[in-house]
């Protein structure tokens, strides 16, 4: 089975050139690369699921001194979503890139981006973690960059010089590690770390450089505007993979390789971030008068969940309690990754039938695109985290973790987060089923509305009915 993990950087790769060199048959080229991508994923899961923690050694090179992947049960669940999101953003691109020459840029830059994406998750050193990373994020710009109009180029051009610069912390981390432990073999580091000077510098340096990419608050200033104005499959994949992404190398970093050199203030400092980036962005988004806009600041505020679970992981204790909340903080990831996505392909939808994407002028939406709406509704109640969605049990573990370590600051800001995500929501729908006339024709589905619909209805309801089954693989290495 560990050959699958070469596969899921192989498989994209050749696909990104194929269809670089075959622009006349690249959607065929990705539809296949998909499938493909995704039997492996599965593969992957079922493997970790059965035999525990894989290692691929590329060219037979021993640990620490070639490339070495490797994938437990977090890199396997986050590498299927990923490959279940971009497979159903693939689909709805297509009917979104009406011009030949938009699909020709496109394509190739779609499966680099899932390259980099699959690579970074199951890096097994620093140093390849930062090329992917730096891989990710030039995929990232220039795929923002395809919306074409001055103002994405602008949040493009922005996008790129904090993703440079949260780079260059990152790798000024690495080699602060490199100089002061002669490897970066995450795996032998994790056993070798020790609380220092120089290992405190690096921790800080990698993880500030993780949370400008990661658009943490207050350093959320580049995300709405790159997600408001980049083309909806890009935006979908932004807000659900590549924020996510740093996101989990934060966790990787904080939980495994530097464990030992974790300090409670570091983690009540993530909290208190987490905590303002629920709030501010949970008032932002109630305030945009745009959907995508709206769509943007909920990102800030859902990634302020995962944050805040950082003081919970610090001060429980090894055990079911802290194990409970590990899972509570990947299915709230994943629950989310998969909403935004489903969110921002239905706002696609929107955008291209109507024209525009302003929430004052939705009324009667419910009416034209009946399953957009209710796949909105499904984004909605997930992001608000009701049950039987993945967040509500994401959630319930944040306020238990909270209510049991006496951080009561943790469950006032969730409570309110929420309600203020169930008031943004039901403002879009308040707007979307106005009081224009029914046109009295039958309800369809069109082909690129089932994506979004696919989308959301696993974020509220698929991941909460299987959240024991992906409790018991979180347990494999984590």
């Amino acid at each position: 089975m560990s050959e699958a993990l070469i596969w899921l950087v192989a498989v994209p790769l050749a696909g990104a050139l194929l269809a670089l060199l075959l622009p006349r048959f690249a959607f065929a080229v990705v539809i296949a690369t998909g499938v493909a991508t995704t039997l492996a994923a599965g593969l992957l899961v079922y493997g970790v699921g059965t035999a525990g923690t894989l290692h691929y050694a590329i060219g037979g090179w021993s640990a620490g001194l070639g490339i070495a992947l490797r994938a437990d049960g977090l890199s396997a669940l986050l590498v299927t979503m990923s490959s279940l999101v971009l497979v159903a953003g693939s689909v709805y691109a297509r009917s979104y890139f009406h011009r030949e020459a938009d699909q020709a840029r496109f394509w190739p830059l779609w499966l680099l981006l899932w390259t980099a994406l699959n690579a970074l998750l199951l890096a097994g050193d620093l140093f390849n973690l930062y090329v992917t990373l730096e891989l990710l994020g030039l995929s990232a710009v220039t795929l923002t960059a395809l919306g074409g109009s001055a103002e994405a180029l602008r949040a493009a051009l922005r996008y790129l010089m904090v993703g440079l610069l949260g780079s260059m912390m990152f790798l000024a981390g690495v080699s602060l590690i490199y100089a002061g432990y002669g490897t970066l073999d995450m795996a032998m580091l994790a056993r070798t770390v020790q609380a220092g000077p120089l290992t405190g510098t690096a921790l800080v340096l990698m993880t500030g450089g993780l949370l400008l990419k990661s658009a943490l608050f207050p350093l959320h200033f580049w995300l709405p505007p790159a997600h408001a104005s980049a083309p909806a499959p890009v935006s979908a994949v932004l807000s659900a993979l590549v924020v996510k992404a740093a996101f989990y190398l934060v966790l990787r970093l904080w939980l495994d390789v530097f464990a030992g050199a974790v300090t409670p203030a570091g983690a009540d400092l993530l909290g208190l971030l987490g905590a303002g980036a629920v709030l501010w962005g949970s008032w932002r988004a109630l305030r945009a008068e745009r959907l995508k806009l709206l769509a943007a600041y909920s990102t800030v505020a859902q990634l302020g969940y995962l944050f805040m679970f950082f003081p919970l992981l610090q001060a429980l204790p090894p055990g079911a309690a802290r194990d409970l909340a590990v899972g509570g903080v990947i299915l709230l990831a994943l629950t989310h990754g998969f909403a935004k996505a489903g969110l921002f392909l239905a706002i696609g939808i929107i955008q291209q039938r109507s024209g525009h994407d302003t929430i004052r002028e939705l009324d009667g939406t419910a009416q034209r695109l009946p399953a957009t709406t209710f796949a909105i509704a499904l984004g909605g109640m997930a992001l608000v985290g009701l049950p039987p969605s993945g967040a509500f049990l994401g959630k319930w573990q944040l306020l238990a973790g909270a209510i049991a370590t006496g951080q009561w600051l943790w469950v006032a800001v969730t409570v309110a987060g929420s309600l203020l995500a169930a008031a943004y929501t039901f403002r879009v729908l308040g707007h979307a089923f106005g009081h224009q006339a029914y046109p009295g024709r039958p309800v369809t589905i069109a082909w690129e509305e089932w994506p979004a619909l696919l989308l959301t209805a696993t974020a509220s309801i698929v991941l909460g009915l299987a959240g024991l089954p992906l409790w018991r693989l979180l347990e494999v290495g984590t």
